[in-house]
C-alpha cells in the first residue's frame, strides 16, 4: 500500500497582509488526498508530488477583497518524498521514517513589484505510526518538524522558506474499498516557532485535508476533496499580539485515484479556495504518485 501522513513544505507569498507572517503558512493545505492514513509495508519507498497553485485575491479580516491594483501569486512545486516504513513495531503500528524534499517556482506581483524565486524549499521530515485495524480500515500517528532550509529574505515579497520552524503533530484514516465507499482525512496542527530575523511568530494553526469518492471496481474511485484550516491564535511581533490577524479558509473540488493494482497508483485533485479569511484565495491542482521499485 502507499505511505500515509505526507506534507509538503510550499511557500510564502506577499508581505501585505498578517494571519501567518506574509500571508503563507508552512502546511500546504489540500496536499493529501485519498490513501493518506493507507501505511506501506516495510520497505523503502518514493512518492512524487506536483503543485500548481494560483492565486489572484487577497483577502481581509472579513473575508471581502484587499483592494489592489494587482496581486497575482504563481506557485510550481515538485517534491520528492522518500519513506522509509520499518518491520518495528510500537504499540500495535509499524515505525515509519520519513522526508520530503521539494522544488519551488514562485513568482509575486503586487504594486510596483514583481519578483520570482526558484530553488529549494522548506524541508519536512519526521517518525510516524502504521496501523492496519482492518482489511479496509487504516490510520497513521505522526509528528513532523518544517526545517527552514529554503531561501528566506526578509525583504523579498517571494521567498521559497519561512525561515523559522514548525511542529506538526497529525493524526490520519483512510477507509478504503475499491468497489464502494472510500474516504480519507488528516488532522494537522502546525505550530510555527518565531521568525528570528524579524521577530514575528504566525498563529498556530489546525488543517483537516479531506476526501470522499466511491470506488467503480475497476482501480478508478471518483469523489470530491479539499481542506479546512483555522488559524488559533493571533500573529504576533516583538511579543505584542495583533489583533484581527487569524485566517482561516475553506477549499473543495473534483477527485480521483487510480491503482493498478500491482504497487502503482496516482491520484489527482483540483481545488478551489473560498471563504478565506485573512490570505490569498486561489485555487490548486494537486497530483501524487508512487514510484514502485
Amino acid at each position: 500500500m502507499p505511505a500515509a501522513a505526507a506534507a509538503m513544505a510550499l511557500v510564502c507569498v506577499a508581505p501585505v497582509a498578517q494571519a501567518g507572517e506574509g500571508g503563507g503558512s508552512s502546511y500546504p493545505g489540500g496536499v493529501e488526498n485519498f490513501l493518506t492514513g493507507a501505511a506501506p509495508p516495510p520497505g523503502f519507498y518514493v512518492l512524487e508530488y506536483g503543485n500548481i497553485h494560483r492565486a489572484d485575491k487577497l483577502k481581509d479580516g472579513s473575508g471581502d477583497d484587499v483592494p489592489l491594483p494587482v496581486f497575482k501569486v504563481a506557485a510550481n512545486v515538485v517534491a520528492t518524498r522518500l519513506v522509509w516504513s520499518t518491520p518495528t513495531m510500537v504499540a500495535g503500528g509499524n515505525l515509519m521514517y520519513h522526508a520530503i524534499v521539494p522544488l519551488v517556482d514562485l513568482k509575486v506581483e503586487v504594486p510596483g513589484l514583481s519578483q520570482r524565486k526558484t530553488g529549494l524549499g522548506d524541508i519536512t521530515f519526521g517518525p510516524a505510526l502504521g496501523f492496519h485495524h482492518s482489511p479496509s480500515l487504516h490510520s497513521v500517528l505522526g509528528f513532523d518538524l518544517v526545517a527552514p532550509l529554503g531561501r528566506y529574505d526578509q525583504r523579498d515579497v517571494a521567498n521559497i522558506g519561512r525561515n523559522y520552524w514548525s511542529l506538526q503533530p497529525l493524526v490520519a484514516v483512510s477507509q478504503i474499498d475499491p468497489a464502494g465507499f472510500n474516504g480519507d482525512f488528516k488532522l494537522t496542527f502546525n505550530f510555527n516557532q518565531r521568525n528570528g530575523d524579524t521577530d514575528y511568530r504566525s498563529g498556530n494553526e489546525v488543517y483537516l485535508d479531506y476526501a470522499a469518492g466511491w470506488g467503480l471496481g475497476n482501480g478508478w474511485v471518483l469523489g470530491a476533496g479539499g481542506f479546512a484550516m483555522r488559524q488559533l491564535s493571533n500573529d504576533t511581533s516583538a511579543g505584542a499580539s495583533l489583533p484581527d490577524s487569524k485566517a482561516s479558509a475553506f477549499a473543495i473540488g473534483p477527485t480521483m485515484k487510480y491503482d493498478n493494482g500491482k504497487g502503482w497508483f496516482i491520484t489527482a485533485k483540483w481545488q478551489r479556495e473560498m471563504s478565506v479569511r485573512n490570505r490569498p484565495e486561489g485555487s490548486a491542482l494537486w497530483i501524487k504518485t508512487i514510484l514502485p521499485f
